[in-house]
């Protein structure tokens, strides 16, 4: 499922190290964490049949999505993580798809010790990425579709 892309600007075409299927993963994890909300009882005893299962919206200290998330970033390569970072920025409009190779050497001053972080920290990180993927031709409706 490996795109290339070709820039009328640049005639080399840019090419994705992370396989977009993480991509997408990771798109759709920064969803699930973005629609936490802050817990309202966090005592109430209660279980998910009395609260209609409320409370999986509710960001714990507990909660996975978080761990699930940086789990699935700290697990990139040096390159993967340059392309998701260069991908988010793309998407945002820092970058054009033209100066990918420029994107790119920048997401390289983004520590590995940082990227979970900064990459979460971004209010729309998810709408971002899926930009800079459509950009590349790929499709959340699409991967969705096959998923």
């Amino acid at each position: 499922m490996r795109r290339k892309v070709i820039d009328i600007d640049n005639p080399r075409p840019a090419e994705l190290t992370i396989r977009p299927e993480t991509a997408f993963f990771i798109l759709l994890k920064a969803r699930e964490f973005d629609e936490k909300v802050e817990q309202t009882d966090p005592d109430s005893g209660s279980n998910p049949s009395d609260d209609n299962g409320i409370d999986v919206l509710e960001d714990t200290p507990e909660d996975a999505t978080y761990d699930e998330l940086s789990g699935a970033i700290d697990a990139l390569s040096d390159d993967e993580l340059f392309d998701l970072i260069a991908l988010i920025w793309v998407g945002r409009g820092d970058f054009s798809l033209a100066e990918w190779k420029d994107a790119r050497a920048g997401a390289a001053d983004i520590t590995r010790e940082r990227a979970s972080h900064y990459v979460t920290a971004q209010p729309t990180v998810s709408d971002d990425l899926e930009e800079g993927l459509s950009q590349f031709g790929y499709s959340l409706a699409d991967y969705l579709d096959e998923h």
